[in-house]
C-alpha cells in the first residue's frame, strides 16, 4: 500500500502574533494574515487531487483547508491531531515566568525526558500515543492515496519523528511556521520525507 500524506501547520492567529500561548484548549480563529496563507496554499496545490482532508478539531485547521473542503473534498476532524496541550500556560502571555517554564521544558525534552509536562497539560509521550491513533486509522483507508493533514506546530514537530524513526527528543530539527508543507510518503509500512519544510507558496506575502 502506498499513500502520500501532505502535512501542513494552520495559518496564522492573532494569538500567535501576540504570544499567547494557544495548545490544544485553545480554539482560536486564523486572522486576515492566516487567510491569506490558507489561499496561497490552495492556489499553489488546488491541482493535487487530494482524496481526504483529515483535520484536528480546533477552528483555524478546519479554515485553513476550507478553500479545498469547498471543492466537496471529504474532511474529517481527529483529536489525535489536535495540538499538544499546555495545561496551565494556555491562554497565558509568554512572560518571563512562561518563558522561562518552557525553556526548562524543552530542554528537558532534548534530554530525552519525555514524561515531563506542563502542568495539567500533556507530554509528548503522552501526545505520540494519540498521533498514533490517528495515523493507524488513516492506514485503514485503502482507498485513500494522497491526503491533506492540518494540525499544528509542535504536534507536527513530535509527529514527523516518530514517523521516520527519529527521536522524538530531536522535535526541534524539524522548522515550521504557518502553512508550511511535508510531504510524506508511506510504503510497504516505512515513511519517509519527499518535500522538507516547503514555503514556496508564501513568497509572495509578507
Amino acid at each position: 500500500m502506498k499513500k502520500s500524506f501532505y502535512f501542513i501547520r494552520h495559518g496564522q492567529t492573532d494569538l500567535n502574533l501576540k504570544g499567547i500561548v494557544q495548545g490544544r484548549g485553545v480554539d482560536s480563529p486564523l486572522n486576515a494574515n492566516g487567510l491569506q496563507q490558507a489561499e496561497a496554499f490552495y492556489d499553489a496545490y488546488k491541482d493535487v487531487d487530494f482524496d481526504k482532508i483529515y483535520t484536528s478539531t480546533l477552528l483555524r485547521t478546519h479554515q485553513t483547508v476550507e478553500p479545498f473542503s469547498a471543492k466537496n473534498i471529504s474532511v474529517e476532524q481527529l483529536e489525535g491531531l489536535d495540538e499538544i496541550s499546555w495545561g496551565i500556560y494556555e491562554g497565558q502571555e509568554q512572560n518571563e515566568t512562561i518563558m522561562s517554564g518552557f525553556e526548562a521544558l524543552v530542554q528537558a525534552w532534548r534530554n530525552d525526558e519525555l514524561d515531563v509536562r506542563v502542568e495539567n497539560g500533556e507530554s509528548p509521550n503522552e501526545l505520540v500515543v494519540r498521533q498514533r491513533h490517528a495515523i493507524d486509522y488513516m492506514l485503514t483507508k485503502t482507498d485513500e492515496k494522497k491526503i491533506l493533514v492540518c494540525m499544528h506546530g509542535r504536534a507536527l514537530r513530535i509527529m514527523l519523528c516518530h514517523l521516520t524513526n527519529v527521536p522524538v527528543r530531536q522535535m526541534d530539527d524539524f522548522p515550521h511556521t504557518n502553512t508550511a508543507l511535508y510531504i510524506v510518503d508511506y510504503e510497504d509500512g516505512v515513511f519517509s520525507i519527499s518535500d522538507y519544510y516547503n514555503t514556496e507558496h508564501l513568497k509572495g506575502l509578507l
